[in-house]
């Protein structure tokens, strides 16, 4: 498992998921939203009581993560252990993994704030965050991109090889269909709110660990951060993602969170740090302490390859 793991941090680094492939073949995880989709439109109507959307939502989400696991399950069973098999099935843990797309999409975001280009920086920081982005200006931008990047560290990196680690395959792509449920409907909304909250609460166990882990790679990458990552990230709506957000805050001496809107609505959000608002050029730093981190990760599971050979 952990020779996997490492073999499909390396391969999706360095291809990720090409853009050309993208045109022909969509993300895998996009058919498991769509399956969340279908689901939940057919078992989370308005005419049901609140126990039974609970109820609903239960079963979907064991429907989607037992289907994803199973798959993983069919996929090393099929492939096995020879060293093609073992190449095909590190070349489909990729697709669990987010390291190489999620700096291109910051880097995209850093590239439009240099050449001056706000509309294009908003654009491009709308397609990583869930937050309204059209009134934000260049600090708005930086922080919201900051903040997408620690988080995503653990949702699309620290975490899933976390489980790819300890569940091979099964785990990752289970793992993946948890966070993507949680993403879709995992809201407070009345709409969501008892048909989620399965999906939430699953979510926010799977990455008790990871997140934390997260926080002190960027803490080490950043050679700081554990300060505000003890004092700010318990702040966070959430119990997980402020751990890498505060320590990200800390490593780069900046202030993230704060007020921000999401469907128009204004939400008062904790502060992480206590350093000034972060420039454009903040981005760059940022970047650098994620590539760093990554590396860390890198290391962290061939210390692990290492103990388990011997």
């Amino acid at each position: 498992m952990i020779r996997l793991a490492l073999t499909a941090l390396a391969l999706e680094a360095v291809v990720g998921y090409p853009e050309r492939l993208q045109q022909w073949i969509p993300h895998p995880v996009t058919y498991v939203g769509s399956a969340i989709s279908a689901i939940e439109r057919r078992w989370n109507r308005a005419e049901f009581s609140e126990g039974a959307r609970k109820v609903g939502g239960v079963a979907a989400l064991a429907l989607i993560a037992g289907a994803t696991a199973f798959a993983g399950f069919a996929a090393t069973w099929v492939l096995g252990t020879s060293a093609l098999g073992g190449a095909a099935l590190a070349l489909l843990a990729t697709t669990g993994l987010a390291q190489r797309s999620l700096y291109d999409h910051v880097a995209a975001v850093r590239t439009a704030l240099k050449r001056g280009d706000l509309a294009g920086a908003r654009q491009a920081v709308g397609r990583i965050v869930g937050r309204d982005v059209a009134d934000l200006d260049g600090v708005g931008v930086t922080t919201a991109a900051l903040e997408s990047l620690a988080e995503s560290f653990n949702d699309g990196v620290v975490a899933p090889a976390f489980w790819l680690v300890l569940g091979g395959l099964p785990g990752l792509f289970a793992y993946k269909a948890v966070n993507t449920a949680d993403s879709m409907i995992g809201h407070k909304e009345p709409r969501w709110r008892s048909f989620g909250w399965a999906s939430a609460r699953t979510d926010d166990l799977m990455n008790l660990v990871p997140a934390r882990l997260a926080g002190a790679l960027i803490a080490l990458a950043g050679g700081r951060g554990w300060r505000a990552m003890a004092q700010d990230a318990r702040k966070h709506a959430s119990p997980n993602a402020g751990w890498p957000e505060a320590a990200m805050a800390g490593a780069l001496g900046v202030r993230l969170g704060g007020p921000a809107t999401y469907d128009g609505v204004r939400v008062e959000r904790a502060v992480f740090g206590c350093g000034p608002c972060p420039g454009p050029q903040d981005l760059d730093r940022g970047l650098n302490v994620y590539v760093r981190a990554c590396g860390l990760l890198w290391l962290l599971v061939a210390g692990g390859a290492a103990i388990c050979w011997r």
